[in-house]
Order: C-alpha cells, then structure tokens, then sequence
C-alpha cells in the first residue's frame, strides 16, 4: 500500500517493545494514560516543557514532530521522581502538573521561558534554556524546584529570610523618619532672612556714622556762616549809619561837621576793608563730597547670590556660605572707605622656554580731540577685559577711553599731568599725578569716566601696578619703591640695597603680578625685580633708557627702549632676553592684552606730531 512521503525502499522500523504491569510502578506515561488504556505504561523519560512523563515510544517519537523537537528532555535518571496515583481526571492532574501550574516567574533572560530550576553553584533561579545553554548537568548542580521547594516550608531559611526583610524595612523607616524630621528641623528661610538683617543692620550703622559726621560738618559751617554773616551785619549797620550822616550834613550845608564825619568815614572804610580782607582769608567752610564706599558697591554687583546652601554633611559639602557681603561689611569702618577688589590673576615668573610670539604689521591708532592744544605724549597705556583702551596723555592732562571697535574716544580732564595708570576693578582705574604728589581715582562705568577720589602720597609717584589689593608705587623723590593696601597703608618700601646703596636712580614704571614686582630705571638702564617684600631679587642691565614695561601670560616681560628703538622681551627670572620689534622711533609706554593677544605701544619725541599723536597696536600671528 502507497503512503505519501515514504519510499518503496523505507522499511517500517520496529516500534519498542511495551513494558507493561499492574500498576506495580509510581511512574507512568502521561500521554497515553490520557486515552484510557487499560494498562499503563511505565515512565521511560520527562519532558520539561510539556510537564509530562514520557514512555519509551512517546519520548522517541516527542523529538521528531516540529512543536516538540526543541523540547527539553530529562530521561530516566533526571526526571522527576514523584506521581500521583490513580489515573487523572478532568478535574484532578498529577503532582508533577500541579507543580508546574505553580511555576509562573519568566526568566529574566529569555522572558518567554518560565523559571522551573535552580543551580545551587550560582544561587540562581533559571529557566529550561539557562539550563541547557549555561547550567548543564556537567557543570553545575542544578535540581528542578518542584522537587526541593517542600523543604523550603517553614525552614530556617524561610525564617531568617522573614527576619532580614523585617530588618531592612525597618532600616528604611529608620531613614526616613530620620530625614523627615531633619528637614523639618532646617529653616533655611529663616536663616536667609537672618543674614539679610545682619547686612540691613550694619548697613544702618555705617549710614547712621556717616550721617552724624555731616551733620557735624554742617553744624560747623552753620557757625562759621553765622559768625561771618553776624560781622558782616555790624560793618554794614557801620557804614550805612555814617553814609546817611554824611548825607544829612552835605544837605544842611555844614561844612565843619562834613569835613570831621568823612574824614571818620574814610578811617571806617579802611578799618572794614581790613576786617573783610580778613574774613576773606580766614578758614574757608568745609566742603565735603560723599564718595561711597567702593568695596561695598563691588561686593554687591560682583557677588551673583546672598549666600550658597552648604549642606551640613562635610563629607557631601564642597561649597562655602558667601560670607563676602557680611565681611565686607564689618571689616569697613565707614559707608565712603575706598576699597577695591581685583579679580585678576598673574603668572608667577619662572624660567622657562617661552612659546615665540609673531607680531603683526602694526596698525596705527588716531588718539586726538577737538580740545587739545598740544601733542599728545601717552605715557601710560592700560587695556581692559572689554576691549577699551585707557591713555594717560602728559602733555593736555587727559585720560583717555577709545573703543577699540568703534575708534570712539571718552575723555576727561585732570587737575594735573598723569603718568601712569593701571585698572584695578571692573570699573576703576588708578592714575599717578607726580607733579601734585597725588593718586587719582577714576570710574569708566557706563562709558563714562568720572574723578572719584584722590590720595596724597608723600613724595612724586611716577609708576602705578597692582596686584589683588595691593599697590606697586614708585617715586623719584625719594627713588624708592612703595607697596601699599587700598586702605593706604604702607605694606613695605625698598629704597637701599643690602650694602646700603641706592637702588633706584630714576624709576618710571612698573608690572606686578602675584609673586613679583618689576620696575624700569631709565638713568641705571636696568628691570629690577622685587617680591612684595620690597626685597629685591634681581636685575636685567645694560638697556638703553629702558622706559615702558608690560607682562605676558607666561610671565616674561616686553620693555620699551626709549633711546634704542626697540622692543624686548625679557624672562620672568631677568635671564634671558630678545628683541622681538626693531626701528621703532622712541617708544614709550606699552601694554600687552592678554584676552586679544594685542600689543599697544606709544611713542613720543619733540616735533613729530604723527608719532606723537597715535599708538600702535600689533596683532598676534598665531603659529601655523
């Protein structure tokens, strides 16, 4: 007989033979149970994905059909070693099919497959494919979870489990509560408000201070107004009383008493002219400008909070509370004390191999106005972070602001020649006025530049550098250098050496970073190197009437030779030294730009308007 799929030459290979008995076995063949056969037949093997037990000819043939082939296969020794008795009915299944229905966790890594095993070398719960693929019989000591759970039923591990769950829980609510009443317990608002009536506080005590020191100025000049204005009365009460005599007389006609009474009248007017001329020359009233107090300005438009959360923990804490406003506060005496804050930063000098630089084609810059009478001689540059440029010019007593974009120039007048001048805030410069023995204060807020305040230092102060709150003066009578606070007190000098000789001839200008202070002597042609010790360190000789001076990132120096026509730049450590511009007539002062990388030079000699009245500005050529 034909059967489709099969070859005249196929044989029908013999089927097993049956095992059968009287229900004498515990294990049976599950599939064939379910048709009813009279005798059942014994259990050869398990299939772990049907749940079932297999006989010899049922687990044969499991592996042949499509459905099944992948099937997992436990044969007689590994299958499961329990079944009910008696045969299931449609409402009641073996103990190994309940044990399967109660396994209903997928496996984590192949999430269609259950967790039915656990591999007691890895403490791992797995699925038939974890089984076959990564814990095989060979390698590990798996067992089929129906068959151990029972022990797990009120075993120590189950109590020691429930025991460890109740342990971390509390544990959790421990935190919790811990946290709970800790945040409650933080007011960080009425902290803030706290801190706030701190500075509202002493911001009313330095207003109240100041407030009674005019008060006290004006009841002064109220005093000498009424002292004045009571004299005056009396000489004028005097003088109308003999004019009107005088005229009485002249109209009556008598002579004798007219010539006595003018000739008393003559005597009057000179005894009042001496008594005005000396209330003329008498101490003036008290004039008085309120100047506020620029560090607390400073504090209050630098600072971007009122104060930072720092969190109690040190190990989590990596910022501070801004104590900035509140010690700034505290430290001034008055509301107008003049302090400045210098955000800047300077390299230390060091010797080193420094980095070349290639300087471009300079491009003149035109620095004149409409209201100067002479030309310009610019004897100290300064550029700030916003790309403004800043001149002292000599000659018309200006400070000058251009806008290094526009070409637009701000000016104001001075009360006396500048020749220095360095940015020491934001919106401050300091200016050196030699001739009037003064330090000028100026404010270039809102592109304006305005007088502040003035300080009278002793002596004719030429050069001006700075450092944080530190001032780097020098004088050529007496030649020294001076270092001073922004409070104006003196924080050291150098005026000899170690063998008690003059250091300075002719100082003029000055650099200054965190570690050093360097200044050009033009009659000893000399940079001489200082700590802010006022220790001097060293020196660079033999220049040429060594004029402006400038510092760079890495800490070298670019000077200006007055008389050799050139540019240097010299190490921070004064050892090394070369010319990086030639064959420029008489340079002066110079400023180097560390945001642009620009250098602005002036120059200046008798008769050469073009030279005099422009700077010269050099880009960087940045190294291909």
């Amino acid at each position: 007989m034909f059967v489709p799929g099969r070859t005249a030459s196929q044989k029908k290979k013999p089927m097993l033979p049956h095992v059968y008995a009287k229900d004498n076995y515990t294990l049976f063949c599950q599939p064939c149970d379910q048709e009813n056969i009279p005798v059942r037949k014994p259990a050869f093997g398990y299939c772990v994905d049907c749940n079932e037990y297999l006989c010899q000819s049922c687990y044969t043939f499991h592996r042949r059909p499509k459905p099944s082939r992948h099937h997992q296969l436990l044969d007689e020794k590994h299958m499961p070693q329990q079944q009910q008795q008696g045969r299931p009915t449609s409402s009641n299944s073996s103990t190994a099919g309940q044990g399967q229905d109660s396994l209903t966790k997928p496996c984590s890594k192949h999430t269609k497959e259950l967790i039915k095993f656990y591999c007691h070398d890895h403490n791992a719960l797995i699925c038939s494919v974890c089984k076959t693929l990564e814990h095989t019989v060979k390698s590990c000591h798996v067992d089929y979870i129906p068959d151990i759970s029972v022990k797990s039923l009120n075993s120590t591990e189950f109590n020691e489990t429930l025991n460890d769950l109740d342990r971390v829980a509390d544990k959790c609510n421990t935190i919790t509560k811990d946290r709970m009443q800790r945040a409650e317990s933080t007011d960080l608002t009425a902290e803030i408000e706290s801190f706030r009536h701190d500075i509202n506080k002493r911001l009313d005590e330095l207003e109240e201070e100041a407030k009674y020191i005019a008060a006290a100025i004006q009841e002064a000049n109220n005093k000498k107004v009424k002292t004045i204005e009571k004299t005056c009365g009396d000489i004028n009460k005097s003088l109308q009383a003999r004019a009107n005599t005088l005229k009485h007389l002249n109209t009556t006609e008598k002579a004798d008493q007219l010539f006595t009474e003018l000739k008393l009248a003559q005597q009057l007017i000179s005894e009042s002219e001496v008594l005005t001329s000396q209330l003329q020359s008498a101490e003036d009233l008290d004039e008085y400008v309120f100047e506020p107090n620029q560090a607390i300005q400073a504090i209050l438009q630098k600072e971007a909070s009122l104060g930072l959360l720092k969190p109690i923990n040190p190990v989590q804490s990596v910022n501070q509370t801004n104590q900035a406003p509140e010690a700034i506060l505290h430290k001034e005496p008055s509301l107008g004390l003049l302090e400045h804050k210098n955000p800047t930063q300077s390299v230390s000098p060091e010797h080193k191999t420094w980095e070349a630089i290639k300087l471009s084609t300079p491009r003149n810059i035109d620095i004149t106005t409409s209201l100067e009478k002479r030309d310009c001689f610019i004897t100290g540059i300064a550029v700030s972070p916003q790309n403004q440029i800043f001149l002292a010019d000599y000659n018309n007593q200006f400070i000058k602001m251009i806008d290094n974009e526009s070409g637009e120039i701000t000016h104001t007048k001075l009360i006396a020649s500048p020749w220095d001048i360095t940015i020491i805030s934001r919106d401050m410069l300091a200016v050196t006025l030699p001739n009037m023995e003064i330090i000028q204060f100026v404010c270039f807020a809102s592109k304006k530049l305005s007088l502040k305040t003035r300080w009278k230092v002793d002596g004719l102060c030429f050069g001006i550098s700075h450092h944080q709150e530190k001032l780097a003066l020098t004088f050529t009578s007496p030649a020294k250098l001076l270092i001073m606070d922004f409070k104006g007190t003196v924080q050291g000098e150098a005026i000899k050496d170690s063998s008690g000789g003059d250091i300075f001839s002719s100082p003029k200008h000055t650099i200054a970073n965190s570690q050093s202070i360097f200044v050009t002597d033009c009659i000893k042609n000399a940079v001489i190197w200082f700590n802010w010790q006022g220790e001097m360190i060293g020196t660079y000789d033999g220049l040429e009437e060594p004029s402006g001076i400038t510092m760079l990132e890495d800490g070298s120096l670019v000077v200006s030779e007055y008389n050799g026509n050139r540019i240097l730049r010299v190490s921070g450590d004064l050892i090394d030294g070369e010319t990086i511009l030639e064959d420029i007539v008489n340079p002066h002062a110079v400023c180097w730009c560390s945001e642009t990388r620009m250098l602005y030079v002036s120059r200046y000699r008798t008769g050469s308007k073009d030279k005099n009245n422009h700077i010269l500005l050099y880009e960087t050529i940045e190294n291909t």
